[in-house]
C-alpha cells in the first residue's frame, strides 16, 4: 500500500472519530436542550440503588406519563431536575408514609454530595424549590434517622446533637407540612407552611412549573408558618410570617435575608421577634428587636439548654444577632419581679460546653426577686412547719452544661428587708466553669462602710460545696439599720462595724448547706454608742429605766463591743460576745443554730453603778427563728421576789432591801478590759494582713 493510501485511511479514521464525537456532542445538546425526557425511570431506578429508598418523579401511580407532564433532568455540572413531584419512601423501620413529597420541583444536587450520600452521610441538596411539599423527619432513640441514606447509614449517637441532615444549601417551599419526631431530643412537632397569595398556589395545581419557577425571584409575598407540639419535652406552639418566601440556606454570605416576624410560646416562656433570619432551619443570620417573658428567667433557658438562676416573673426587652453557632443579645429593659435590670452578653453555642459572657447591672436588684435561685419562693417562708430557711433543691446539673463569664454592676441590691439599707451600689465578677459557681471580687457599699469578699458554690458531685470569705468595714450601724424612733430621740445602737469572716458547709439545698457551716465571724464595734433605756431594760433596772423614760434616752458610749462566734455542725456559739459601757457590760452566752433554726440565748447584765431597784436576772431568748421568746431566767429573780416578799411580813419597806442593786464595778472593769484586749488583738492582725497585701 502506498504512503498515499495508508495517508487516506488516517484520515478517514480521524474523520470517523470526529463524526462520532462531534455526533455524541450534539446528541448531548439537544438532550441538555430538550431535558432527557426519556431518562425519568432510569434515573429513579439509579437513585434509589444510590439511596437506597424507593423514588418517584411523580406522586402519580403512572410513572410512564412523565414524559407528557414536563419532566426534565440535565447532567452538566451537577444534576439538575424538574419535575412534576417527587417521592422518597420511609425506611422499612419507620411508620411513616413517606420521607418526602414535593409538587412542581426544580432540584439541583451536585455529583459529590450524591457520593457521600451513597456512602452514609446525609444528603446535602444544593437548592429545593416546590410548589407542595410534605416531609417526615424522624430519629429514634437508637439514632437512626429517616434523613439517613445509603446501604450502611452510621446512626447518630449523640443524644444532644440536632438534626444533622437533609442539609438544603436552599430551600424554597410555597405550601407545605413538616413532621419532626426525635426521640433523642424528646421533641415532636409538626409545622405548616402557606402562603396567604392563593391564586399563586392555585395556578400551581393548574400549570406545572409556574410557582416553582416564580418562587425563585418573589419577595412580595407573605408566607404564614405555625407549628405545634413539643420541643425538649416543653409544650411548643410557633407563628412566623415571612416576607416572600422561606429561606432555608447554609450560605450566609451570599444568602439574602428575609423579613420575618415570630410569635413562639415554649414551655414558659413567650417570644415575639421582628426582624429578619437567613436559614430557618438553623436561625442563622437571625437580627431583629425581641421581647421576652416568663415566670422566671430560667423559663427562657430551658429550649436553649441555657443554665439561668430561677427567680420571680420576668420580662425583657432587646436586640438580638446570631453569627454562625454565636448569640449575641443586648437587652435595653428587663424586669425580674420589682428588679430593673440591663445587660449585654455573647452565647457560644457551638464550643464544647457553651459558653455566656458579658455584664449584668441595672438600677436596682431585689433580693426577693432572686429568692426561689436559693430555694424561696416570693412570699413564701421556705420549708414550712415553723422553718423560715429555704430548701428548695439546687439545679446542680444545670451548672454543668455550660460555663459563664459575667460581670456585675448596679446601682442598688435591697435586701428586701425593713430593717436593712440597700447595698449602693455593688459590683462582682460571676464564673461559671466546670461546675463551679464563683463570685469574685464582689464590692458592696453598705452604711458608708464597705463589704467585700468572694463566695463560691461547687456543684461537680451530687452535693454542693459553698465557702464564703467576706470582710466589711466602717459600716455605720445608724445608717444601714432602720431604728424607728420618736423625733428626737438617739438611735437605739450606732457606731463603725468592722469584721470578716470564713465560713464553709455542703449540701443539696441552702438549708442543708447552712445546717453544715463550719468556720468563724468576728466582728467589733468601733466609736459606737447604745440606748441607755434599752442596756437598763435588758437588765431590769426599774428605777434607772423610770428615770431614763422620765429625763429623755441619751446614747451611752461603748467602750467595746466585740462578737466572736465559731460555727461547727450550723450550730454558732461565742467565744466572747460582749458589749461594754459606760453603765454595765452585757454578755452574751448560749448558741444559735441554723440545722434545728433553734435559739438558746442567755443575755447578763453586769451593773457598774447603784440602782435602788432591780429586778437583776438573765434576759433567756430562745424557740426558733420563726417564733423566738424573750423572758427571764427564774431561779435569780424567784429568789429575789422570795426575800422581798418574806421581809415585807415584817416591814413594807424592808422588802426593797433585796431589790437594791449596789453594782459590780470591779467585775464588769474586768470584762471590759477583756473586751479592749480583744479589740487590740483583732486590730493588730488587721494592721499585719494590710502590711503583708
Amino acid at each position: 500500500m502506498t504512503d498515499k493510501a495508508r495517508l487516506s485511511w488516517r484520515q478517514r479514521a480521524l474523520l470517523v472519530t470526529t463524526a462520532v464525537f462531534l455526533t455524541v456532542l450534539v446528541a448531548i445538546a439537544i438532550g441538555e436542550w430538550l431535558g432527557w425526557p426519556f431518562l425519568a425511570t432510569p434515573l429513579q431506578h439509579l437513585l434509589a440503588d444510590t439511596l437506597h429508598r424507593d423514588v418517584r418523579f411523580s406522586v402519580d401511580a403512572d410513572s410512564n406519563s412523565l414524559q407528557a407532564k414536563g419532566f426534565q433532568v440535565r447532567f452538566v455540572g451537577g444534576v439538575r431536575l424538574y419535575a412534576p413531584g417527587l417521592e422518597i419512601a420511609a425506611p422499612a423501620w419507620s411508620a411513616a408514609p413517606h420521607t418526602l413529597i414535593a409538587r412542581d420541583i426544580a432540584l439541583n444536587l451536585r455529583y459529590i454530595d450524591l457520593w457521600r450520600a451513597h456512602r452514609g452521610q446525609p444528603l446535602r441538596i444544593d437548592s429545593l424549590k416546590a410548589a407542595m411539599l410534605d416531609a417526615n423527619l424522624e430519629r429514634l432513640a437508637d439514632g437512626r434517622a429517616t434523613w439517613q441514606f445509603g446501604s450502611n447509614p452510621t446512626p447518630v449517637a449523640v443524644a444532644g446533637e440536632p438534626m444533622p441532615g437533609p442539609v438544603f444549601a436552599n430551600l424554597q417551599v410555597a405550601v407545605g407540612t413538616v413532621r419532626y419526631r426525635d426521640a433523642m431530643l424528646a421533641t415532636d412537632l409538626e409545622a405548616r407552611l402557606s402562603l396567604v397569595d392563593r391564586a399563586a398556589v392555585a395556578a400551581a395545581r393548574q400549570a406545572p412549573g409556574t410557582v416553582a419557577a416564580a418562587m425563585s425571584g418573589n419577595t412580595d409575598t407573605e408566607l404564614q408558618v405555625r407549628a405545634t407540639g413539643t420541643y425538649r419535652t416543653l409544650p411548643m406552639k410557633l407563628e412566623l410570617v415571612s416576607s416572600g418566601v422561606l429561606p432555608w440556606t447554609t450560605d450566609e454570605a451570599n444568602a439574602v435575608p428575609m423579613p420575618l416576624t415570630l410569635n413562639a410560646t415554649v414551655g414558659r416562656a413567650e417570644l415575639v421577634f421582628k426582624g429578619s433570619a437567613i436559614d430557618a432551619r438553623h436561625l442563622s443570620g437571625f437580627t431583629g428587636r425581641f421581647s421576652l417573658k416568663g415566670p422566671s428567667l430560667a423559663a427562657a433557658g430551658e429550649p436553649l439548654g441555657v443554665t439561668l438562676p430561677t427567680t420571680s416573673a420576668f420580662r425583657s426587652d432587646g436586640a438580638i444577632v446570631r453569627r454562625a453557632d454565636t448569640w449575641y443579645v443586648v437587652i435595653d429593659e428587663a424586669t425580674v419581679g420589682a428588679s430593673r435590670l440591663q445587660g449585654a452578653f455573647t452565647y457560644e453555642a457551638g464550643r464544647s460546653v457553651p459558653l455566656l459572657s458579658g455584664r449584668l447591672g441595672g438600677t436596682r436588684l431585689l433580693l426577693t426577686d432572686l429568692g426561689p435561685a436559693v430555694g424561696v419562693t416570693p412570699g413564701g417562708t421556705g420549708r414550712g412547719k415553723g422553718l423560715v430557711l429555704p430548701d428548695r433543691p439546687f439545679d446542680l446539673a444545670s451548672l454543668r452544661r455550660m460555663e459563664a463569664n459575667v460581670w456585675l454592676d448596679f446601682g442598688e441590691l435591697d435586701l428586701s428587708s425593713r430593717l436593712l439599707e440597700p447595698l449602693r451600689p455593688m459590683r462582682g465578677h460571676l464564673q461559671l466553669a466546670a461546675g463551679v459557681l464563683t463570685l469574685n471580687n464582689f464590692d458592696a457599699r453598705m452604711g458608708e462602710g464597705r463589704l467585700k469578699g468572694d463566695l463560691a458554690l461547687d456543684g461537680r458531685q451530687s452535693t454542693a460545696v459553698w465557702n464564703a470569705n467576706l470582710r466589711w468595714d466602717g459600716v455605720q450601724l445608724e445608717r444601714w439599720i432602720h431604728q424607728a424612733r420618736a423625733a428626737g430621740a438617739p438611735p437605739f445602737v450606732s457606731g463603725r462595724l468592722n469584721g470578716k469572716t470564713n465560713l464553709q458547709g455542703q449540701g443539696r439545698s441552702t438549708a442543708e448547706i447552712l445546717a453544715t457551716l463550719k468556720g468563724q465571724f468576728r466582728t467589733e464595734l468601733k466609736d459606737g454608742a447604745v440606748s441607755h433605756l434599752v442596756v437598763e431594760a435588758a437588765g431590769l433596772d426599774l428605777a434607772e429605766s423610770l428615770g431614763v423614760l422620765l429625763t429623755g434616752d441619751k446614747p451611752l458610749p461603748v467602750q467595746c463591743g466585740v462578737a466572736d462566734l465559731v460555727a461547727a455542725s450550723g450550730v454558732f456559739r461565742p467565744r466572747v460576745m460582749v458589749l461594754d459601757t459606760t453603765d454595765s457590760a452585757v454578755w452574751i452566752d448560749g448558741s444559735l443554730s441554723l440545722a434545728s433554726e433553734a435559739l438558746d440565748l442567755k443575755a447578763v447584765v453586769t451593773p457598774k453603778d447603784f440602782s435602788p431597784l432591780t429586778l437583776r436576772a438573765p434576759l433567756l431568748v430562745r424557740g426558733t427563728f420563726a417564733n423566738p421568746k424573750v423572758s427571764i431566767e427564774k431561779g435569780p429573780l424567784g429568789r429575789k421576789l422570795a426575800s422581798s416578799f418574806l421581809l415585807a411580813l415584817l416591814n413594807p419597806l424592808a422588802a426593797l432591801i433585796p431589790l437594791i442593786d449596789r453594782g459590780d464595778a470591779a467585775a464588769a472593769n474586768a470584762g471590759a478590759a477583756a473586751c479592749e484586749g480583744l479589740m487590740q488583738r483583732s486590730n493588730a492582725q488587721r494592721t499585719a494582713a494590710a502590711r503583708v497585701r
